[in-house]
């Protein structure tokens, strides 16, 4: 593709993600699907067929988040509540004991922040680790009062934060001796712009943080990726599913030690919210996630057919105590019996855990998946760049005010992955090399 049509891609891409972020409506979800449609053809002409260098694509990546400047979220409301987060701690109001739904008053505009976030959102304590609560303290110091100056403000240290993930991405890549360019399967995939940029969600950060983390990891910098994957977990708890994946590279003293460092880090964050309350409360919370709420699950909702067929009711709190614990026996027989001494393979092992997880998970979120799309560029295992397609179904379920699943939406998503996933299983080389990857 010559430079003058990959010009053309780019400023087709451009108009796409303008009216994306300022024109459509989540309950659209024929013009959700349409415009995400289009962007990601627009991805792969450019991935695959542009002649335009690195940098320039680069660049491209970066005006496609500022075009989302001064947007206000339209496909989900969560930012909302990292706001209410924010503005209670620059108030001096720790956000771990306060119901949003029982003090609508105490913090400046908040009944609108309230109304905002939702009531399901607003009736539960917040679940977002310390780390994360500073971050949404960031925008409050510039306005406690104005959405949409916070709003430009919290998008800003999202673009930043993937900047700082392009850095470290591109600097693994290297290190792996594989192409840089496989970066911008990250970089400008419109399911990052749109998910991380474009709809507020911290998993940017948290990428920020992992990404400099694996990194040193691999330069066995091992105390220094100890504190950035701790401050990982301190954005969003997930990365701490791979502890245990660590142990071969390690070894045991230097996981032990690894362990003990991430978690020292982890009680110094929380220190400022000590309280009695604290750790009922944010645990209530993370039981609430794991027992009570679904969203565009697979498995699970395979076997929650079954219950109602066996038990006649939804019997989510059972398997929601099941699944963890089968989810870590998987991560141990993946931590302790593959070769994760090799680079490569360790980061595989990740990729696998993290899949493993969300497969059986209740309830998987579109950006949930920005942890395997990122892994995905360093091994031969590229499903979740089809998966960061195909998440765009889950929108479906917003196609009204009633929020409602459509299942049949939901079984076209994972059939397609499922099927790719045993293609990439069963037809790809056993062996990973180095040379696979180079492309």
């Amino acid at each position: 593709m010559t430079n003058k049509l990959s010009l053309l891609v780019i400023l087709f891409s451009s108009i796409a993600y303008y009216l994306f972020a300022y024109k459509t409506v989540r309950t659209d979800f024929i013009q959700v699907l349409g415009w995400y449609s289009l962007l990601f053809t627009c991805f792969v002409l450019l991935y695959n067929y542009s002649q335009l260098n690195l940098k320039t694509l680069i660049i491209t990546g970066i005006f496609f988040r500022v075009l989302f400047l001064i947007a206000i979220p339209n496909l989900s409301d969560d930012f909302y509540r990292f706001l209410w987060d924010g503005r209670a701690i620059f108030n001096g109001i720790n956000p771990y004991l306060i119901l949003p739904e029982n003090n609508p008053t105490l913090i400046n505009d908040g009944i609108n922040l309230y109304k905002g976030m939702g009531a399901m959102n607003g009736s539960h304590f917040t679940c977002y680790p310390p780390l994360n609560q500073f971050a949404f303290t960031v925008p409050a110091i510039f306005s406690d009062s104005h959405l949409l100056i916070s709003t430009v403000v919290m998008r800003l240290t999202l673009i930043l934060s993937d900047i700082i993930t392009l850095f470290f991405g591109i600097k693994i890549l290297r290190e792996l001796k594989l192409n840089p360019r496989k970066i911008l399967l990250y970089f400008i995939n419109p399911y990052i712009i749109i998910e991380l940029t474009g709809n507020l969600h911290y998993e940017g950060m948290m990428l920020a943080f992992l990404s400099a983390s694996i990194y040193y990891l691999l330069k066995n910098k091992n105390h220094v990726s100890a504190i950035l994957f701790a401050s990982a977990i301190s954005i969003k708890l997930i990365p701490l599913i791979f502890l245990p994946v660590l142990y071969r590279w390690l070894g045991f003293k230097k996981t032990v030690m690894y362990g003990a460092i991430t978690t020292l880090v982890n009680i110094l964050l929380f220190l400022p919210f000590m309280s009695t309350e604290l750790y009922t409360n944010f645990m209530s919370s993370i039981e609430l996630y794991f027992q009570n709420f679904e969203f565009n699950a697979s498995i699970y909702y395979i076997i929650r057919e079954i219950g109602y067929h066996v038990k006649g009711y939804n019997i989510i709190q059972t398997v929601g105590k099941i699944t963890p614990i089968i989810v870590i026996l998987f991560t141990l027989i993946i931590s302790f019996f593959r070769k994760n001494n090799k680079q490569i393979t360790l980061i595989e092992s990740m990729l696998f855990v993290i899949t493993f997880y969300y497969l059986l998970s209740s309830i998987v979120h579109p950006w949930y998946l920005a942890i395997p799309l990122f892994l995905s560029i360093f091994v031969k295992y590229n499903y979740p760049i089809l998966w960061s397609y195909l998440i765009i179904l889950s929108y479906s379920a917003y196609i009204s005010n009633t929020y409602k699943e459509n299942l049949w939406l939901v079984g076209l998503e994972y059939s397609l992955l499922f099927g790719y996933i045993m293609y990439q299983t069963y037809y790809l080389p056993k062996s990973t090399t180095k040379q696979d990857l180079k492309t």
